[in-house]
């Protein structure tokens, strides 16, 4: 007897108490899942050891830099900066932000006169915190009760913690919005499906259940480690598409076995623990495949990548143990009564002759005219991918009218994007800055950068007055009790301590701008002409090193996950399907959907096109990490849908050793069921792209997109036209290995099934 077939007749004996430990589970869960949110952070795009982060720690530790920076944004039609109407209503504005928690100083624009626009009608103070970027939302709520409105004066907030704590209010807003649009389409479709609202109701109430349970999860998990607050999307958009796909499966295989099976006490009992020996058999794999898949991500060092692996482990795991628990003790309750309050008829249909059978055997008897257009078509939707552009969000990920985005767009319009996205220089002298020798060096590196047209100007301590001389710095700095000008000796304690200096460089170019990523590569090549002194050592930082040292991190770690992924998978198909040569096609399947997705994603949310459509501004860049959850998440579910047919398909094999046969009788019993699997977790990542923030309609239009494709084209076309190509070679396996595994795994789909009977 197999451990599933032990595990469905544990079911079936103890159903009521297995509903009931999960009913105590919900009530526990219950409290913690709405609170989810609050435990999650909208950073996670940075690593400590990345050289753009190291600069900023050391200016942070020796300099005492302020960790993160909000901007405040005065606008008036009629005022102008500088004159006393404006500046009383500003001053009134602000007049306890100082004082708030949190705050380390405020630097005024009337301190600063490049923080006051051309026109003079706009003005901004910047407000230092001493949180780190990932934490400053947290000064929020307090600064905004402090933040006045005076008559005449339009005060907005913008910087990373404004767009943090932005990005965070809108994901639960479209969380909502995506759940009030998917649950009723998933249930209409359930209900289409199966025919009754009982059938169609199972797996709704199965699937939220597992989405509340690893809700609460996350929480506790989010209280002991960072986690992203994109995790909050997509966790209820895995939680809730897989658990009702499994339970899609194993009610429709339960209600096969009904329909086979004549009236007796023993009916109900028996169609259970056999729908759990065999369909349940495919969850638990491809379950597995899934959290492979994710688990893949938890490799990568980036928190927001991390962390949506962890939560889609956590996700993965309670869907498929609902599944296998849950849900077969309440089919056991319902029993017959599953098809109670129809809509329509839908008989389980077991025969060979069917669409689906006559689908695969059309496709069989012409496989290559078949294989090579649909080939070239999905080739085709994912060759946009191939002028990928990759960067890190901005302000341009929100919708034009939250109140951040708004602000950003003011300042950038006014001042120009460069401005808010400085370089900056960590400089090691060869003994103090302030030395003439290091002095003399300094003010040459200066002179050198400013003279490079990608820079706008340099603020360093060699920086205070363009008409000061080498000479005149030598003196200014000379002098044992510290420079007599006010400005020069803020300057110095700003910028350096000791052999330490700071050069912040000023750009026209925003952090994603490839013009900015290349100045921060000739910063640091060591040949090249923009070199430090000789004797000195410059770790580069600022807004276009993040986003450089971000994109070359991830593309040089997501080769070793992909592989982790592919190798482990593979091992997992083998296992289950006996062959050699049908996982690695199986690998290839799915490679074929999300290169397609891939392409979609750029054409669409980088190109532009379907914008209006769609409704968002296109951002002219993918998102780094978005190929990557993609490709994670993704591999895991179009593997679903590959294991829904091959272990159905490997049924009659094992039979029959008929491989046409097989494949069309296999693609008859799952092929509507993969369809209806597949629609759910369409709706489901569909009702995305009504996200506001351009990340979550971007990832919610690629998984749809993917997911239709593979359940239709893919499945329905290529796997059938490739499975009759290979032939016999598909179900290879060497002899010895044959007996290998016969002794020490878990027996195949057949002898399961047989063993129930």
């Amino acid at each position: 007897m197999t451990s599933f077939d032990r595990l469905g007749r544990f079911v079936v004996r103890r159903a009521w108490w297995v509903v009931g430990a999960w009913v105590a589970i919900l009530l526990v869960a219950l409290p913690f899942a709405p609170q989810v949110p609050g435990q999650l952070s909208a950073g996670g795009f940075i690593l400590d050891d990345l050289e753009s982060a190291r600069a900023k720690t050391l200016l942070e530790t020796e300099l005492g830099a302020p960790p993160s920076a909000l901007v405040i944004v005065f606008s008036s039609p009629a005022l102008e900066a500088g004159t006393p109407a404006f500046e009383a209503a500003a001053s009134e504005a602000i007049r306890d932000v100082s004082t708030a928690p949190h705050v380390a100083r405020v630097v005024s624009h009337l301190l600063a006169p490049r923080q006051i626009s051309a026109d003079r009608h706009t003005a901004y103070d910047i407000v230092f915190l001493d949180l780190p970027p990932d934490e400053s939302p947290e000064a929020l709520p307090i600064l905004r009760e402090r933040l006045r409105q005076p008559p005449g004066l339009e005060v907005e907030l913008a910087g990373g913690p404004a767009f943090y704590g932005d990005v965070q209010t809108v994901s639960e807003a479209d969380l909502q919005r995506s759940e009030i649009i998917s649950l009723p389409l998933a249930a209409l479709a359930l209900l289409l499906v199966f025919g009754s609202v009982v059938a169609a109701g199972v797996p709704l109430v199965v699937g939220g259940s597992a989405v509340v349970v690893a809700l609460a999860a996350i929480f506790v998990v989010a209280s002991l480690t960072p986690m992203s607050i994109f995790v909050l999307n997509l966790a209820t958009l895995l939680g809730l598409g897989l658990g009702v796909d499994y339970s899609l499966l194993l009610t429709s295989r339960f209600r096969e076995e009904l329909a086979r099976r004549p009236d007796g006490p023993d009916r109900v009992a028996a169609a259970v623990q056999t729908t759990v020996a065999t369909a349940g058999r495919a969850v638990f794999f491809s379950g597995l495949t899934v959290l492979l898949g994710l688990l893949g991500l938890v490799l990568l060092e980036f928190m927001i990548l991390r962390s949506v692996g962890i939560a889609g482990a956590i996700v993965v795991g309670l869907a498929v143990a609902s599944a296998l628990t849950l849900l077969p003790a309440v089919l056991t309750i319902i029993g017959t009564r599953i098809d109670r309050l129809a809509i329509r008829r839908v008989a389980p249909r077991p025969g060979t002759d069917g669409q689906w059978a006559r689908l695969a055997r059309w496709v069989m008897r012409r496989p290559v005219i078949v294989l090579v257009p649909t080939l070239t078509v999905i080739l085709v939707l994912g060759s946009p991918f191939l002028h990928v552009r990759f960067n890190a969000p901005d302000s341009s990920i929100l919708p034009p009218s939250v109140p951040s985005r708004v602000a950003f767009d003011r300042l950038r319009a006014e001042f120009g994007e460069g401005e808010f996205a400085p370089i900056v220089l960590a400089i090691r002298a060869g003994g103090p800055a302030t030395a003439p020798d290091n002095l003399a060096a300094l003010f040459d590196y200066s002179r050198r950068l400013a003279a490079d047209p990608r820079v706008t100007r340099v603020e360093s301590l060699v920086d205070i007055d363009p008409r000061l001389t080498l000479e005149q710095y030598r003196l200014l700095y000379g002098d044992p009790n510290g420079p007599p000008d006010r400005y020069a000796l803020t300057t110095l304690s700003a910028t350096t301590r000791g052999d330490l200096t700071a050069f912040t460089l000023y750009t026209p170019f925003g952090p994603n701008r490839e013009e900015g990523k290349a100045l921060v590569a000739a910063l640091r090549d060591p040949a090249g002409g923009l070199a430090p002194p000789a004797g000195a050592s410059v770790l580069v930082g600022g807004g276009a090193a993040d986003v450089a040292d971000v994109v070359a991190r991830v593309r040089a770690d997501f080769p070793r996950t992909a592989l982790f992924i592919v190798i482990s998978t593979y091992l997992v198909l083998f296992i289950l399907l006996r062959s050699v040569i049908l996982p690695a096609k199986a690998l290839v399947m799915n490679t074929l959907s999300i290169v397609a997705s891939f392409g979609a994603m750029v054409w669409i949310f980088q190109d532009g096109n379907l914008s209006a459509l769609l409704g968002f501004q296109p951002v002219g860049f993918v998102e780094t990490t978005q190929p990557v959850i993609l490709f994670c998440v993704l591999f895991g579910l179009s593997m679903d849908y590959e294991v829904f047919i091959l272990t159905r398909t490997k049924e009659i094999w094992d039979r029959t050793h008929d491989n046409a046969e097989a494949v069309a009788r296999g693609l008859e019993r799952s092929g509507r069921i993969v369809t209806s699997a597949a629609l759910v977790v369409v709706v489901v990542a569909g009702s995305f792209a009504f996200a506001d923030i351009v990340l979550i309609k971007a990832l919610g239009v690629g998984m749809a997109i993917a997911i239709a494709l593979d359940a239709t084209v893919v499945r329905a076309l290529l796997v059938p036209a490739t499975m009759r190509l290979l032939g016999r070679w598909n179900w290879w396996l060497p002899a010895r290995l044959e007996r290998f595994m016969a002794d020490r795994l878990p027996a195949p789909e057949a002898d399961v099934e047989a063993a129930t009977r």
